[in-house]
């Protein structure tokens, strides 16, 4: 059952502070639980750092292209993938502007940051 106006953002490589090794264990956790369990989200955007997940190589990348299967929309940061120049391996999801990410805050009734 997806969560018809949850919002969840992404925006570092990972979840939480601290090491990063274990920061990508919690974030594949986090999304394969929220797909099993059917938890989903309206929307996930990515921004800053958390666009790296949806490019070629992420850990997470088959998730989260389950999760887009199932409906959930997703939003990657195109100021953040310049610059990290990495726009071209994007692998799921959508490109959008700030504007956009800003509006789908606006008109969501949860916003989860991980």
């Amino acid at each position: 059952m997806n969560n018809s106006n949850t919002l969840i953002q992404i925006d570092k490589k990972g979840m939480g502070t601290g090491n990063e090794e274990l920061g990508l264990l919690l974030i594949s956790n986090y999304l394969k639980l929220s797909l099993a369990n059917e938890q989903l989200p309206k929307i996930i955007t990515f921004y800053n750092a958390g666009v790296q997940l949806t490019c070629t190589g992420s850990p997470v990348l088959d998730t989260l292209k389950e999760m887009e299967q199932a409906g959930v929309k997703m939003i990657i940061c195109k100021t953040c993938l310049n610059f990290f120049n990495i726009e071209d391996n994007v692998e799921v999801g959508v490109k959008g502007t700030m504007q956009d990410i800003l509006t789908l805050q606006a008109n969501a009734t949860k916003v989860i940051n991980l």
